[in-house]
């Protein structure tokens, strides 16, 4: 097979080998010529090609979302490297194992108006876990630099930056390895699990009579249904799981702001916990968070085994553990307490269902009609991706299919990588998935579509309401021509044109009668992917959803 003849190429593809990379996602450049040659001709990877780094990076992004393990990304020098920062920052915050392995100029051609050069040193020195910079004559301390960037990512779950420094000629080749660099085991993370002194907590816990539990981002069948069981059947527990907690029990509390955006001051003391235990990624209520940070719990416990954030100004204990091993302990020295805590609030929870169908019923075609009918439609074991901003709070109004997973970029909650986030992360699944975005986030992203790994049975449903629609919900003035140009950027596109281009077969409905029909056919096998395009009322969908929180009273 061909390899690169450069030495430092040859260090970086047999380590990447050796710490068991498999899927390696490129965009075209000349600088990174060694790096694309040498994995591109070696069977340990499966590599894919995507001109805009940009899309590229979230893809991949998508792809370690999935197999929860790295993905590396290849690019050239310049301000190639710099697209990439947007899913870097979103894998920062959302402990997504990346690899960016960037080809440079060597050190004597920057910063003297070489071009395609920029300082890439430590450029995402913010968001990173690890930075190496790796030196064309020191292939010792290369070796170790890559090493520690491969163990970082594996073991700590985030984004590692190699940048990588090559000499011309570039693409010269030869037909063996001429190095062969020795992969170090990883040294970090070794640290006992932190549950010491759960006694004094385990006391704490048993004797409050009213504790929150709020589980934000978390992967599917990722806690043992034992422990929410016992969490479930407990009267002075209330779970608040959200739509991407991928968490169900008939006893707990999706649809987080259908409980509480109602309450009144009284009520809301009456909900304010003793304890409040969370773990999982970031949340996506806007509400529970101001609630928490009104009403303060006495304590706040945060379970992760990398960072608490102090996200209700309360956190009062941080266990570094994982959740399994947490409520293991934990419930070694649980025991049932009389509360009215739950049932009080699953009383609560029966009233805002039936309001929230009786609202359904007299509502007009709209976003939150479109909700709920596209939500029902969605087949058993698909993968929902979703979108950000209003796609999102829409959904965590609803309670979904419980056989779905359900996933959102809410590491940095951007709308700018969503689409190829959801095409990376169906790629490498075998049940269909189905992505569901607003109009301002597909058009941003639509180079996602520009790839050549979209499998026929992905499902996009963009709903199109002429703008940034979660702006029509915020306090102030809408009736402007300001408002209409710079917060809700009104537009009159729509992607039948990108379909045609990128071979996605279109649909489109503007009613109920128009959706429901549409939607018989449309997760059904077919030769190419689908786009299905919902346009609903710009001005309207604001007004039925602020009465929404009103009529659910």
């Amino acid at each position: 097979m061909k390899l690169p003849k450069n030495l430092l190429a040859q260090t970086v593809i047999q380590l990447c080998k050796a710490k068991n990379i498999k899927h390696i996602v490129i965009s075209p450049g000349s600088r990174n010529a060694p790096l694309t040659i040498g994995v591109t001709n070696h069977h340990s990877f499966k590599c894919y090609s995507i001109v805009d780094e940009r899309s590229a990076a979230f893809f991949a992004l998508g792809i370690a979302q999935q197999l929860r393990e790295p993905v590396a990304l290849v690019c050239t020098s310049g301000s190639a490297l710099l697209n990439y920062y947007p899913a870097i920052a979103e894998a920062f915050y959302s402990d997504v194992p990346l690899v960016i392995l960037s080809a440079d100029r060597p050190k004597h051609l920057i910063e003297i108006g070489d071009g395609q050069t920029i300082n890439q040193d430590k450029v995402f020195a913010n968001h990173i876990l690890y930075s190496a910079n790796l030196i064309q004559e020191k292939q010792q301390q290369n070796e170790i630099k890559i090493n520690t960037a491969l163990n970082t990512c594996i073991f700590q779950k985030g984004p590692v930056h190699i940048n990588i420094p090559f000499e011309e000629p570039l693409y010269v080749t030869v037909d063996q390895f001429s190095i062969f660099p020795k992969p170090i085991e990883n040294s970090i993370d070794k640290e006992p699990i932190e549950l010491e002194n759960l006694d004094q907590y385990a006391s704490t816990w048993n004797a409050a009579k009213q504790k929150m539990v709020l589980v934000g981002v978390n992967p599917p069948n990722d806690i043992e249904q034992h422990y929410l069981d016992i969490l479930a059947k407990d009267e002075s527990v209330i779970v608040f799981t959200e739509t991407t907690s991928n968490l169900h029990h008939d006893n707990f509390f999706p649809s987080i702001d259908k409980i509480i955006a109602p309450l009144n001051d009284e009520e809301f003391k009456k909900l304010q916990p003793e304890i409040l235990l969370t773990f999982g990624g970031m949340v996506v209520s806007k509400k529970i968070k101001a609630f928490l940070r009104d009403y303060q719990p006495k304590h706040h416990w945060h379970i992760d085994k990398k960072r608490a954030n102090d996200t209700f100004f309360c956190l009062s204990a941080h266990f570094k553990s994982n959740v399994n091993d947490f409520f293991k302990a934990l419930f070694e020295k649980e025991y049932q307490i009389v509360s009215d805590y739950q049932s009080y609030w699953q009383n609560v929870k029966q009233i805002r269902s039936r309001k929230h169908q009786n609202y359904l019923q007299d509502i007009p075609f709209s976003d939150f009609k479109v909700f709920d009918i596209i939500l029902k439609s969605i087949p058993n074991q698909n993968m929902l991706q979703l979108g950000n901003s209003s796609t999102v709070r829409y959904a965590q109004l609803f309670d979904l299919n419980k056989t779905l997973k359900v996933f959102c970029n809410r590491g940095t909650s951007g709308i700018d990588g969503s689409t190829s986030t959801a095409i990376g992360a169906a790629s490498v699944i075998k049940e269909q998935a189905t992505f569901i975005t607003g109009d301002l986030s597909f058009f941003y992203d639509s180079n996602a579509l520009w790839n050549n790994y979209i499998h026929k049975s992905f499902r996009i449903i963009m709903i199109n309401n002429g703008g940034g629609g979660i702006f029509r919900i915020l306090p102030g003035d809408k009736n402007t021509e300001n408002f209409d140009t710079f917060f809700e950027t009104k537009h009159n596109l729509n992607a039948k044109h990108l379909c045609n281009m990128y071979g996605f077969n279109y649909g489109a409905a503007s009613t109920e009668t128009e959706l429901v029909s549409a939607l018989q056919s449309f997760y059904t096998d077919d030769d190419q992917p689908k786009l299905l395009e919902i346009f609903t009322p710009r001005q309207l969908n604001d007004e039925i959803l602020l009465n929404y929180f009103k009529a659910i009273i």
